[in-house]
């Protein structure tokens, strides 16, 4: 195959693997980091997941449904996988996958213990890089446990550099550079680098696999495969996936690249005490490597196979480890095995030309460079040029294989004992249809290692700038039959599919459309024929009093609530919630918005639009006018229905009542001039519902007239944003607070069902356990619900006069246009990422190593979400599924040109 030219050619790549002339989608970094501790592995009566399936267990014991590991590439199927293990010489286990607290361990849940970075990626995962820093002394794994049981809510997490391990600079810097040859040619260089100030030794073992799908009953329909050794090369054969091989440079003698085999099945005799156990389970080169126990297989061959590397270095010294992965139908590497190079013996081993292979390395190494310097904007620094590339290496490397069929997953399989009956009853019962078996972007590969549709909605927002293709399939995915319900719902997340989350599937179809260059409208009208189902569901189950003011409890919001908002006993009373109304009012617009530019090219779509606008104007007049709008705080509330008849306004200034301002839209007068009868029904209805129109408000700008359809009219916003953008209030020096620093001295409380429930301001991890350990939104700053508050801003901007302006911060005599404030809160969100004043990441600034440290201070952390008094990054310590979205606002600050209201040229009678 023949090399494209630099700036073109992973484009090039992106073109054909979209049109499907070369599968380079077909290997990628789909291998989550935790398999273990998840609902899928979990065969409990009682739920309890992290109890079933223990990290204690991972290294000896068969997944059933996906595999873990290190840096790890599989195939779509994941039938094979290909994943880094190491051991510094004195650990208790080798690391094969990372290490990190139960949801019951630690004191603000579920942690991962570890760092690691995700530092380069290409949409086709063409060059793909990622760095870990292993320590050299023995893992501290029982003093993480301990500490952290020991400490209470109200202390931080003990973290690894908490312990002291990273002193002297003692650890490896172990970094994976995956560079493909051709879609399966795989190129996997390791370099290993003694940061410490002496002489060490690490094991480095490449390790290839088959995952377990012949241990449950179905072994006729994919035989099982086999790992052998042949000419020097670890050879793969399956009726599936044909034949790999699997070489490493110097491959000979113990430690230079040896081949160790053992088999991926269950050690039943350390799991369940069975006196009979395969001779080479799954943990056979673990205990081989860690205590030299003579349980890998001599005769080698297997079903899982580790290249062995020995390497001692000393301070400072490094060195590089060439491993190559291709396929048998690849005539490209065959050729090669044919005829070899001359140079290749000599330098390299069996199959490896180092010079060529370099070169590929280093190839692909700049194509990545190019492909990223067109995407950076002009005039963007160095620092935020990395915190873009550092964005969409994590969401790209975040894509990951997710296998879960319900109805075996509830009845059992074959060849297993039956789950206990109870089981469908802890969680998902009723979503036995659910069958899926993809490759998904998931917030992250270790904490969140499985889907949560809303959060998808966000990440392929901002995966379109790159890959809108592979964003738009996704969006499809979560609609299609077999993840859907029947009833319309859209599964919520693998912990309970049916929780209700806020419906971002339209807005972000619209984001994923326009990025895409808006002209997919095939893809606009697939997308929008389901979400009207999906619309349907949310009105026949979330409108208790059918007066368009809703409820949906959890709302992805957590502890934000004084009490839980999903689990409130009927006979208390119920909430109607001021951001499930919104929500409502905002998916009402961004169907009408969808059924606008539809209509373009289908008249029809003229009716289903009259009907959106209708519901949002009602769902925003009753927002407006029942309770939810407190006119004395000038903001929104939910309101508390008790059973006793009174009604209880949840007076807690939080992103709950900053919801309402996000659903807004901006037309012009072309829609009704392109689309008569539209406009003749709109005028109508707003004639006939003159109390309607508060949510409908039409501005003149620059001699273009056009209209703002908004849950929150522009004077009442206005009053809202004095709260907003107080910093004793919302306004943090890095973003949005999810709740009001007011409430630090002012805490909200009340009295429900004879218990007091109260609300304060906390800017970290809350000290609640309201939803669970990691529960945790009561005051810090959150992507997702700022990034949409910019968006707002800028619809409001873009029907507003330029002498309408507002204070920001509040106090500051400083007055801002809105789409000037859109921006500046952008810079405040995006300045989490870049070195400040001190020189220190705010993300980051807690830790001296993290903030300063050349080896650290460059490789960056998407955290969750961040203090709201700091900017320390709080939480999953690899969340670039939602938090990527600093790359979105990086490429839309300061644009004017990212509207989503429909254009003027796109709705015409003729089409655009």
């Amino acid at each position: 195959m023949g090399f494209m030219a630099i700036d073109d050619a992973e484009a090039q790549r992106l073109a054909e693997a979209n049109d499907g002339s070369v599968a380079w989608r077909d290997w990628g970094p789909y291998v989550a980091e935790r398999a273990w501790g998840s609902v899928r592995e979990d065969y409990s009566a009682d739920g309890d997941a992290w109890a079933s399936f223990p990290h204690d267990h991972a290294r000896s014991r068969v997944y059933r449904w996906n595999e873990d590991g290190m840096a790890g590439f599989s195939d779509l199927d994941q039938k094979w996988c290909l994943a880094l293990a190491l051991h510094n010489g004195v650990d208790p286990i080798l690391k094969e996958r990372m290490f990190g607290l139960a949801g019951p361990q630690g004191n603000h849940g579920e942690d991962v213990k570890e760092y690691w970075w995700y530092l380069d990626g290409t949409p086709t995962h063409s060059f793909n890089t990622w760095r870990y820093h292993y320590p050299q002394a023995p893992f501290p794994y029982n003093d993480l446990i301990e500490t952290n049981a020991n400490r209470s809510k109200l202390e931080a997490e003990y973290e690894l550099v908490d312990t002291g391990i990273f002193d002297e600079s003692r650890f490896w810097v172990v970094t994976v550079d995956y560079a493909k040859k051709g879609p399966h040619d795989l190129l996997m260089q390791i370099t290993v680098e003694n940061a410490g100030p002496d002489a060490a030794t690490i094991d480095v073992l490449p390790t290839l696999w088959y995952r377990n799908t012949w241990a449950w009953g179905y072994a006729d329909e994919d035989p099982k495969p086999v790992l052998s050794y042949e000419d020097g090369r670890v050879v793969g054969r399956q009726q599936s996936t044909g034949t790999l091989y699997l070489q490493g440079e110097g491959a000979g003698g113990a430690g230079a690249g040896h081949a160790l085999f053992c088999d991926n099945e269950t050690n039943t005799a350390r799991i369940y005490g069975e006196a009979e156990s395969p001779a080479y389970p799954k943990d056979g080169i673990n205990d081989y490597i860690v205590s030299g126990a003579a349980t890998v297989n001599p005769e080698e061959t297997g079903t899982k196979a580790a290249l062995h590397y020995s390497v001692t270095l000393g301070p400072g010294e490094s060195r590089v480890i060439r491993v190559r992965l291709s396929s048998g139908d690849d005539a490209e590497f065959n050729a090669e095995r044919e005829t070899p190079s001359a140079t290749g013996a000599a330098d390299g081993g069996v199959g490896i030309d180092v010079s060529a292979y370099d070169a590929v390395v280093d190839r692909r190494r700049r194509e990545a460079d190019a492909f990223y310097d067109n995407l950076t904007p002009a005039g963007a620094s160095a620092d935020e040029a990395r915190v873009l590339r550092q964005a969409f290496a994590g969401l790209l490397w975040s894509k990951q294989f997710f296998h879960f069929n319900v109805q075996k997953w509830l009845d059992g399989d074959p060849a297993t004992p039956p789950p206990p009956p109870e089981r469908a009853a802890v969680r998902n019962g009723s979503w036995r249809h659910l069958d899926a078996h993809d490759v998904i972007l998931m917030p992250d590969p270790w904490e969140y290692p499985w889907f949560a549709a809303w959060d998808l909605a966000f990440h392929c927002v901002t995966l379109a700038h790159i890959d809108p293709s592979f964003a738009k399939a996704q969006l499809i995915l979560m609609l299609r039959e077999w993840y859907m319900h029947p009833s319309g719902q859209l599964p919520a997340y693998e912990w309970n599919f049916s929780d209700v989350n806020p419906p971002t599937h339209a807005w972000a179809a619209l984001h994923v459309f326009l990025l895409d260059g808006g002209t997919d409208y095939s893809f606009l009208a697939r997308v929008f024929h389901k979400l009207l189902m999906n619309f349907t569901w949310w009105t026949n189950n979330k409108d208790r009093g059918e007066n368009n003011l809703f409820e949906g409890g959890f709302m992805g919001l957590d502890n934000i609530a004084p009490l839980d908002r999903s689990k409130l006993p009927p006979e208390v009373g119920y909430l109607e919630q001021a951001d499930s109304t919104a929500w409502m009012a905002m998916y009402a617009l961004d169907l009408l918005n969808i059924a606008l530019r539809l209509a373009g090219n289908e008249r029809s779509y003229e009716d289903v639009a009259t009907k959106f606008i209708e519901h949002f104007l009602q769902i925003a007049n009753s927002a407006n006018a029942t309770g939810l709008w407190d006119e004395e705080d000038a903001f929104f509330y939910d309101v508390l229905h008790l059973a006793d008849g009174r009604d209880v306004p949840m007076k807690v200034r939080s992103l709950v009542g900053l919801v309402p301002v996000v659903a807004s839209l901006v037309f012009d007068t072309n829609e009704f001039i392109a689309l008569p009868e539209f406009r003749d029904r709109v005028l109508w209805y707003l004639g006939m519902h003159p109390e309607m129109a508060q949510s409908f408000h039409q501005h003149t700008k620059d001699g273009v007239q056009s209209y703002l359809l908004a849950l929150v009219s522009p004077d009442r916003l206005k009053r809202i944003l004095a709260k907003v953008f107080n910093e004793q209030g919302m306004l943090s020096d890095h973003g949005i607070r999810g709740i009001s620093a007011y409430h630090r001295e002012h805490p909200f409380s009340v009295e429900v069902n004879g218990a007091e429930a109260s609300v304060d301001y906390e800017p970290a991890e809350s000290t609640s356990g309201l939803f669970g350990g990691n529960s945790n939104w009561r005051g810090p700053v959150w992507f997702p619900l700022n990034v949409l508050f910019v968006e707002a801003l800028r619809n409001y901007g873009a029907t507003g006069s330029p002498t309408t302006t507002v204070e920001f911060p509040e106090g500051s005599g400083t007055f801002l246009t809105f789409d000037e404030a859109a921006d500046a809160l952008s810079s405040r969100l995006i300045s989490l990422f870049l070195p400040g004043a001190d020189g220190r990441r705010p993300a980051d600034a807690r830790y001296e190593l993290l903030s300063t440290d050349p080896r650290w201070r460059d490789n960056i952390f998407f955290y969750e979400y961040f203090d709201g008094d700091t900017g320390q990054g709080l939480g999953a310590s690899h969340q670039t599924g939602w938090t990527a979205l600093v790359a979105h606002l990086i490429l839309t600050t300061g644009d004017r040109d990212q509207s989503v209201g429909p254009a003027a040229n796109e709705v015409t009678p003729d089409g655009p």
